[in-house]
């Protein structure tokens, strides 16, 4: 009985076992990545925010075998979403879709509108800092589709500055989709036909890309109201000296 005594052993009892809350005892990484990602209620109805098909995991997966989440800028309705309610259906989805391993986020930028469209940079900011660390470490690349000159310009100007955890370095810019079949097979990600009749308008107008607006209509070759005044006026003085 005494040689039994003198023996050290523990017991591990599971927090679980106990109905207890077991955060207590995970590590911090573990702990930040459970209480992250469920700030968004489970039974919080994001049904209007999924139809709109802005935010949402495709099967397939780019060439690096990442899964894509594609979000289509043009879909976000900016003016009737507010900043903490988009942020739980940010986190509502990773919570429940977010496969294993690496990932990637495909953003098509086509046709997006600041007013209508673009929740602010500042708004991104604080969604994506809020973001478990672990969930940051597995985005690998964020394909950004049409950049515009607007754009390309606030990233490289503010993106160092208010992208953190790498995430500048990570964004790759698509001007074409025929770029974008390089790093994802076709039929991987689904295209909207507005994004594809986008990106043939663009085949046609190149100089969009850097903020200049051409001409289609030959508007420009048109003789303006000014000048019908000066043809009339010039026919009715030969008439008068006639």
């Amino acid at each position: 009985m005494g040689d039994s005594s003198s023996e050290d052993f523990s017991v591990l009892v599971l927090a679980s076992d106990l109905g207890v809350d077991a955060r207590p005892f995970l590590s911090p990484s573990e702990r930040e990545t459970e209480d992250n990602l469920n700030d968004s209620p489970s039974d919080q109805d994001f049904s209007d925010l999924d139809a709109l098909q802005f935010f949402r995991l495709e099967p397939g997966s780019d060439k690096s075998a990442n899964r894509i989440f594609r979000i289509v800028g043009k879909y976000f309705p900016a003016p009737v979403i507010c900043g903490e309610r988009l942020k739980k259906y940010v986190f509502h989805k990773l919570r429940t879709e977010m496969p294993e391993g690496p990932f990637c986020i495909v953003y098509m930028h086509s046709t997006v509108q600041k007013e209508d469209n673009n929740p602010g940079l500042t708004i991104l900011r604080w969604i994506y800092e809020d973001l478990p660390s672990d969930c940051k470490d597995r985005l690998q690349v964020v394909y950004f589709i049409h950049p515009g000159l607007r754009s390309r310009l606030v990233v490289a100007t503010l993106g160092r500055l208010f992208l953190s955890g790498g995430l500048y370095w990570k964004i790759k810019y698509i001007s074409r989709l025929q770029y974008l079949w390089e790093d994802v097979s076709k039929g991987e990600v689904e295209i909207p036909e507005f994004v594809q009749n986008h990106d043939d308008i663009l085949e046609e107008r190149p100089l969009t890309d850097y903020g200049i607006e051409p001409d289609p209509l030959r508007l420009t070759e048109m003789p303006t109201a000014y000048s019908f005044g000066r043809i009339d006026e010039r026919w009715a003085a030969k008439e008068f000296m006639s």
